[in-house]
């Protein structure tokens, strides 16, 4: 049994990713900013751990990560003010990162998008420039980490019903159900295989832990 540390514990995508967990045997606990949604993420299957990473330093996320054997973030801003993009998206993955490492937790799953990186070509005047830039800066700091890290690039997120099937190669325009992404971070955590790799991904044909295996 592990216990995974699930930052953004009340969004959609972690929301779907507790109870895959809870159900193989883990022990999932989500962190959220609002207390109100502690019933949430309880009926998903996780425990809540209240707590607002976006002000927290990172010796404050070392001590809240202690104990765990892997993170997953999931959190995100949510667009809109550029300022809190970057604060979130980019500050605060960062700080996660460092204070995972200072508490020992060497495994973390980042979930990105497809496309991030730091050539993403979207014009300063984009309302998504703010949350390109963070996401590159973000996923470039993890690979630099000496952490067991995996990078997921998921394409347009979806509402749809979970396939169970992805493709990785060339996911044409990746569009990806959220329950499908959750799928592939709870593979990732289950095989060595995807450490220190980035994979890209959008639903397909291959049953996720194939696709994923390298």
């Amino acid at each position: 049994m592990s216990r995974i540390l699930i930052i953004g514990g009340h969004g959609k995508v972690a929301l779907r990713l507790a109870p895959i967990l809870a159900e193989r045997g883990d022990e999932p606990v989500a962190v959220i900013r609002n207390p109100a949604h502690s019933d949430d993420v309880a009926a998903a299957g996780a425990t809540p751990l209240v707590a607002d990473v976006e002000s927290l330093d990172a010796a404050a996320l070392s001590e809240l990560f202690a104990g765990h054997d892997a993170i997953v973030w999931t959190a995100g801003a949510g667009g809109g003010d550029p300022q809190r993009t970057y604060a979130v998206d980019r500050d605060a993955a960062v700080r996660s990162m460092d204070a995972a490492s200072s508490a020992g937790v060497s495994r973390y799953v980042m979930v990105s998008y497809l496309g991030a990186r730091t050539d993403h070509g979207v014009p300063e005047d984009s309302s998504f420039f703010a949350y390109a830039e963070s996401k590159a800066a973000a996923d470039e700091h993890l690979r630099a980490t000496e952490l067991d890290w995996t990078v997921l690039g998921p394409g347009p997120l979806t509402l749809d019903e979970p396939t169970g099937l992805i493709e990785v190669a060339e996911p044409g325009d990746g569009r990806v159900s959220r329950a499908d992404v959750a799928a592939v971070a709870a593979a990732a955590l289950a095989d060595d295989s995807t450490i220190r790799r980035t994979i890209a991904f959008g639903n397909g044909t291959v049953p996720i832990a194939d696709a994923i295996r390298g």
